[in-house]
């Protein structure tokens, strides 16, 4: 509003000065020109006789053409190269693109020789290169004012660059060598490990996190235990010939994706083919397996609250679709949260963990719902945060959630519908952001091989029924129990006491 308002004063500026030198005319001319209203009238709305209405068309002045009522959404075009590499792409009319390299490598290929080279690699993106040092790395994106970033998880890496579409060529170029040719200079490596070293101390402070990460090493056996973070003991060993080895090895034609979101299909092509048709062409590994048995993880802390996460195996993952948008949905229905919250606690929120949990238990500052999915696997479960003394009956209170989801007509249609929609708004919003599209598309190809369509996902979640819900709840508390707490643990029950809990029932 400020700004409108200013800019109107600056388009009266010329005008106020045409009035002051034309003062000296004579007195006649004066008193035959019309009354204008004054200077804040038109400001105001005052009719004026010396402005024209506003419906007459301004001379010499041409009108684009409206924008349409519907405007069909782009179609994600996918072109593999002759070594593997695939390159995919959509157009918007937004005037910057998101380009990304994403990568089917994650910390489940480690092997006890390279335990922490996901984290690493993750801190030592946009590095120097054999062609760049770090310091033009930084320059050349300050330059076209450019937004880089990278992210590792357990199975795929990501790396992206946000700028003007008239950058893409030196965004492409820059973000195929950063991935394809770091050098991992000693010192820059140190440096990084550093900063590790101070990130594992400071994730006490994140009791949250702490929990979720060990959720993972206690419920799994095989690749999905190995630790995301780099543990301390890896920091020791692990050095930039560590990582060089595990570039070479995972780094690879076929498991290479080029997403872009908002640039043309061929021209993307054409700048990718060139500096990416020589990678190796090498058979795609066999995933390392993977097993869920459950277990227990306990950490004591000088803490005045208690930290504890129960989690349990949802088999299928990102592979068998449905039932990962149907865990997606479940967790909107869950909901929860801090106790906290603007306008007093819990005002305004309708998810179940709000209104039967937050809302009723003062000793409980968090208690919310969460689930982790992989390809193949996933874990749901609830998260608690309270006062030690409430520990056990913040356990109980979990349990009875859980078993709630699982019951027949424990959740109404009211309350689905309501998640149901709560996610296609969430995933719509957030696809309206062209670096969460960008991504999208590279983890859909590398996942599904194709980008499926977000109206597939819409219908999907419009389909899910009570039946569905409670199928899925029964499903879930009928897996082992993985448990994980922090603080006062002495209150927190037993492992095999919360695991009959679910097994009597």
């Amino acid at each position: 509003m400020y700004r409108a308002a200013a800019s109107r004063l600056r388009s009266l500026k010329g005008r106020v000065g045409i009035s002051g030198a034309s003062r000296y005319a004579t007195a006649s001319e004066v008193s035959t020109r019309p009354n204008s209203g004054g200077f804040f009238s038109w400001l105001t709305g005052e009719r004026s006789s010396s402005l024209p209405p506003l419906e007459i068309p301004l001379a010499g002045v041409n009108l684009p053409p409206s924008l349409p009522d519907y405007v069909k959404p782009s179609k994600t075009m996918i072109t593999t190269l002759a070594n593997g590499v695939r390159i995919a792409s959509e157009i918007s009319t937004n005037p910057a693109a998101s380009i990304g390299l994403y990568l089917d490598c994650g910390s489940i290929y480690e092997t006890p020789e390279s335990c922490g080279a996901s984290h690493l690699l993750e801190r030592m993106a946009f590095k120097s290169t054999t062609n760049r040092s770090h310091l033009r790395i930084v320059r050349e994106v300050e330059a076209i004012g450019g937004n880089i970033g990278a992210s590792a998880s357990r199975e795929q890496m990501g790396y992206t660059f946000d700028a003007l579409k008239t950058y893409v060529p030196e965004m492409v170029e820059l973000l195929v060598d950063c991935v394809r040719n770091p050098v991992f200079l000693d010192w820059e490596v140190n440096e990084e490990l550093r900063k590790v070293r101070a990130e594992i101390v400071e994730l006490s402070n994140n009791p949250q996190g702490l929990l979720l990460e060990a959720i993972q090493s206690a419920g799994y056996s095989g690749a999905l235990a190995n630790p995301l973070l780099a543990p301390e003991t890896a920091l020791d060993r692990i050095d930039g010939s560590i990582l060089e080895k595990f570039v070479a090895e995972n780094y690879t034609a076929p498991r290479i994706v080029l997403a872009a979101s908002g640039v043309e299909h061929e021209e993307l092509i054409s700048l990718a083919q060139p500096l990416l048709s020589d990678l190796p062409s090498v058979p795609y590994p066999q995933e390392p397996k993977s097993v869920y048995v459950g277990g227990d993880y306990r950490r004591q802390a000088d803490t005045f609250n208690t930290h504890v996460a129960l989690a349990f195996d949802v088999p299928g993952g990102w592979r068998q679709e449905k039932q990962a948008i149907l865990l997606t949905v479940l967790q909107l229905l869950m909901g929860g949260g801090g106790s906290f919250s603007a306008g007093g606690p819990g005002k305004g929120m309708h998810s179940r963990l709000y209104l039967r949990v937050l809302n009723e238990y003062q000793h409980i500052q968090s208690f919310s719902a969460f689930n982790s999915i992989f390809n193949n696997s996933g874990l749901f479960g609830i998260y608690a945060s309270t006062g030690s003394y409430f520990a056990a009956e913040a356990v109980d209170i979990a349990v009875a959630e859980l078993h709630s989801i699982a019951t027949p007509g424990q959740v109404t249609q009211a309350q689905l519908n309501r998640a149901k929609e709560s996610t296609k708004s969430a995933v719509l919003m957030n696809l309206e952001s062209r670096m969460i599209a960008s991504e999208d598309i590279g983890r859909q190809v590398l996942t599904y091989g194709e980008r499926k369509p977000v109206e597939h996902f819409l219908k999907t979640v419009d389909e899910i029924t009570l039946k569905d819900i409670t199928n899925i709840g029964q499903k879930i508390i009928s897996s082992p129990l993985t448990m994980a707490s922090y603080g006062n643990v002495l209150n927190v029950p037993s492992y095999d006491s919360v695991s009959c809990k679910f097994n009597a029932k």
